[in-house]
């Protein structure tokens, strides 16, 4: 069903599911006081660490500090996206799922049209391993005989074969009635503009059925038998097609094992079939792209760890020296990047069977650090006993660290800096401060990086492109460091509500209080799948330029803003501002609702 889930509705079914019911249906609770305790569910442990409160709703980790609530539970555990789990835990209380434009005629049709083109690539994926079993496949059995790929390697990731023939495909779905409109616009047929001539795409080839996340055929890459070119083929972009956002393997990987830690980026379709006939089962492939930050943003949400695996060869290392530029940015606390080169003229299909399974998986645990990658590449074809080769050397590792996010990681590789040139760390961070982009100055006169903080412009409104409003900017402080919630005072009735940043603003310290929560991750897959989400997904991507040891100062400013901003309002701008909150579906907490009336009774009385 197309459109948004209503965030009043996501509000209201947290408050009505118990977390304790939910998670106790999958993991073992005791009572242990007010609250529930067991072994986690999501790190192996023999002491409980683990804790369920009824009264917050929420659950914690002390081992592994895996946290949230009934919802994050589900997706965590159950591996399901944030619309799956809310339906999951509407079904349980009886609810049909609302969705905001669900009644307008233009979604409803986008929404069939999506379905018809995924009925259709199920049904396309069914006829190729239908034709697999038949006598004109003997070839492509042979092929798969060959990389010694068994019937249930086959099964597990659906491949198949597509006949030699011109039409084979296309008369199969044309007597199901499918137009042939349809099967060009999902990419299975060719269409010939000079000649209107159709046929299929995909001929005497072995087929690897591409699927998301939930396991639906989405797109098809064929391998050839004969000489014909290109070797591989993929299916184009379509609707539910985009190369630069799916990957191979993925969904068998999180089939295979429930609790991937690591994940495996090899080149190709047959490199990912191979590692799992041989059991290593977390490895996924890009689909003709290179590796980009929505590919890892996504792997990032599932694992820890992504260890990208390349030849030996130059165009390997042309390829890791990209992967480096994109994997930077995304490098927050807690996440690591490896970096595997195999042996010249070797790829993992290969070597997996040259080597076997422990040796391949061995290489995998001793890949290079990202830190021992980029010291390595930096220093590449360098004298560093030079001043000169010394002083480029350090020029670009400090250009990648200022692409790294601020944490211990950038902090440590500044250190291993110093240490390995001689520099003191404060002349390197000192130079990275000197060519950092120019924080924003506003009309006031005073920057973002500190001092007191100017009044709003335009009074809670976002400044010109590139700017902040104030609400915007405490945002940003508090999804890049969440743990300054112990420096917000008790009480939200100081918060800006003259925009959808302040109203958001609440609702964040409302949850960073409820939940403990301390990592941006946890705090964001809470807003997953809404537009409250894309927001601060937009501010956490975006660079803190203000120093970590004034970020607590900052903060202060802000508040105390505000609450000389709320002191100035008149009794009827505040009123005015309650009761379009109560109006807009919000509701107003116990304090607001006193304040409210305490207003009123004063304008009245």
């Amino acid at each position: 069903m197309a459109g948004q889930i209503p965030q009043r509705f996501i509000d209201d079914l947290l408050a009505r599911v118990d977390v304790v019911e939910v998670v106790g249906e999958r993991v073992q609770l005791k009572k242990a006081g007010r609250n529930h305790s067991g072994l986690c569910p999501f790190h192996q442990e023999k002491t409980p660490s683990f804790t369920v409160s009824a009264d917050k709703q929420f659950y914690h980790c002390f081992g592994c500090g895996a946290h949230g609530n009934a919802l994050r539970f589900l997706m965590e555990y159950d591996k399901l996206r944030f619309p799956e789990a809310v339906e999951q835990l509407a079904s349980r209380l009886g609810l049909e799922v609302p969705r905001e434009g669900a009644d307008d005629p233009r979604a409803q049709a986008r929404e069939r049209k999506r379905q018809e083109g995924v009925n259709l690539l199920e049904l396309s994926a069914s006829f190729f391993r239908e034709r697999l079993k038949m006598p004109e496949a003997a070839a492509a059995r042979d092929y798969l005989s060959r990389r010694g790929l068994s019937p249930d390697v086959q099964q597990a990731f659906g491949i198949g074969y597509a006949p030699d023939d011109w039409e084979a495909l296309k008369r199969h779905l044309g007597e199901r009635g499918i137009p042939e409109s349809v099967q060009v616009e999902y990419g299975l047929l060719v269409h010939r503009e000079e000649s209107g001539r159709t046929y299929d795409r995909f001929r005497d080839r072995v087929m690897f059925p591409i699927r998301d996340i939930k396991g639906r055929t989405i797109a098809f890459g064929g391998r050839v038998l004969g000489d014909a070119k290109p070797k591989y083929l993929n299916s184009p972009e379509t609707p539910v097609f985009h190369k630069g956002r799916e990957l191979y393997g993925l969904f068998e990987a999180r089939q295979a094992e429930s609790r991937l830690e690591r994940l495996v980026i090899v080149e190709g379709y047959m490199d990912v079939v191979a590692l799992a006939q041989f059991g290593i089962r977390n490895a996924v492939a890009t689909l003709g792209t290179s590796t980009s930050e929505e590919h890892l943003s996504r792997l990032f949400r599932l694992v820890g760890e992504v260890v990208f695996c390349f030849d030996g060869d130059r165009a390997g290392r042309q390829a890791a020296t990209r992967a480096l530029e994109t994997v930077l940015p995304l490098m927050i606390d807690g996440r690591q990047a490896r970096f595997l080169f195999l042996p010249e003229g070797e790829d993992p299909d290969t070597l997996v069977r040259r080597e076997g399974p422990e040796a391949f998986n061995d290489r995998i645990t001793c890949a290079s650090p990202l830190s021992e990658f980029l010291f390595e590449q930096a220093a590449a074809g360098r004298d560093l006993a030079r001043v000169e080769d010394r002083e480029r050397y350090a020029s670009q590792v400090l250009a990648a660290l200022g692409r790294l996010p601020e944490g211990v990681l950038k902090s440590l590789m500044l250190s291993e800096l110093s240490r390995r040139t001689g520099v003191d760390q404060s002349s390197f961070q000192n130079l990275m401060a000197r060519h950092a982009p120019a924080p924003e100055v506003s009309s006031e006169g005073r920057d973002d990086a500190g001092g007191e903080v100017p009044p709003p412009r335009g009074e809670g409104k976002r400044g010109p492109a590139g700017s902040l409003s104030l609400a915007a900017r405490m945002l940003q402080l508090l999804v890049h460091e969440p743990s300054l919630i112990e420096r917000v005072p008790e009480g939200d009735d100081w918060c800006p509500t003259e925009d959808a940043d302040g109203v958001l603003c609440r609702e964040v310290i409302r949850l960073l209080r409820a939940g403990r929560y301390r990592s941006a991750q946890v705090l964001l897959a809470h807003f997953h799948g809404s537009h409250e989400g894309e927001r601060l997904a937009a501010l956490a991507g975006r660079e803190l330029l203000i120093p970590r040891s004034a970020r607590g100062a900052e903060l202060d400013g802000l508040i105390e803003h505000f609450r000389r901003h709320q002191r100035r309002r008149s009794p009827r701008e505040e009123i005015d501002a309650l009761l379009a909150r109560e109006k807009a579906g919000e509701r107003l907490s116990r304090e607001e609702r006193q304040r409210l009336m305490a207003l009123l009774t004063e304008l009245h009385g």
